[in-house]
């Protein structure tokens, strides 16, 4: 007669041991976990949400945000530390520090001489104020001796007619935060910003949020970091309310860069025009040849 043998119907914890049996648990359940969206913590030994794409950022990008800080406030006025002294400062490899450094570099705030290391560039200084592109959406793009204010002219919900829906690639009647803000460099009249995002991203949007930096709070809230944007500079035309706001003549032509932007997969979550009114303006761009790689 066969040898009865009852069938265990779980892991024993004191059989296994507890690590094993949680390993062994991982790898039958995990797939499983993974497809419902939740994971397994390691640190803590508690299941959590799996981070959504918009919160999701390599560490390296937050070491090159803290040395582009750095950089804006002095504290690396000439050339960057050696590679060695900021992977000691910031604990990671060199591999993460050069990914960092390359960040930076791709901003336009870094040159680099062979056998030396990474300089910062000083902007030229014969304009009052330069507005520096290569930085990205949300970025300091002044220079910290600037002081940029705003005094918001509207703020409310539309749902997007047909041009603007089209221009954001969703639906006509998607409903959209609406910010018109005019905007002040250290008291000086500087621009007019009409931007709008969707709510179905940003569910909420506060006041203190559109008088100070509408990116920060974004960022800090929803996890929202812009990865990439599309910027169109060209001339415009005031219209009669944007002349009446800025209090210029109804056609004339100021400067205008109109953005869309993009988080997380190339998802669209703002697009915004601003109309630069600032005296002596310059915009700055920095661009890197393939060859020169």
């Amino acid at each position: 007669m066969r040898e009865f043998r009852p069938r265990p119907k779980r892991y024993q914890v004191a059989k296994f041991g507890l690590k094993q049996y949680e390993k062994r648990v991982k790898q039958i359940f995990l797939p499983f976990w993974c497809a419902l969206g939740v994971q397994y913590g390691e640190t803590n030994n508690e299941f959590s949400h799996i981070e959504n794409e918009r919160t999701v950022k390599p560490l390296y990008h937050d070491i090159a945000e803290d040395i582009i800080a750095k950089i804006n406030n002095g504290e690396f006025d000439t050339k960057l530390p050696t590679e060695q002294a900021l992977m000691n400062q910031y604990n990671v490899s060199r591999n993460t520090i050069r990914r960092a450094i390359d960040v930076v570099y791709q901003r336009g705030l870094l040159r680099r001489v062979q056998g030396s290391g990474y300089y910062i560039n000083q902007l030229p200084s014969t304009s009052k104020a330069i507005l520096n592109l290569s930085v990205g959406t949300g970025g300091p793009m002044h220079s910290a001796e600037y002081h940029l204010t705003s005094h918001v002219v509207t703020f409310d919900k539309i749902l997007a007619p047909h041009k603007l829906a089209r221009l954001m690639s969703v639906v006509d009647g998607t409903e959209l935060y609406r910010v018109v803000r005019l905007r002040f460099l250290d008291d000086v009249e500087y621009s007019l910003e009409c931007s709008y995002y969707l709510t179905s991203v940003v569910p909420v949007l506060t006041v203190d949020a559109v008088n100070n930096s509408i990116f920060g709070f974004v960022r800090e809230t929803y996890g929202i970091r812009v990865t990439s944007s599309e910027d169109y500079i060209s001339m415009e035309a005031l219209q009669p309310d944007q002349a009446s706001l800025l209090g210029r003549e109804v056609g004339d032509e100021v400067m205008a860069l109109s953005q869309l932007n993009f988080y997380g997969n190339n998802s669209l979550f703002n697009y915004s025009t601003t109309y630069f009114v600032y005296p002596d303006l310059r915009f700055y761009v920095h661009s890197s040849h393939l060859s020169s790689n």
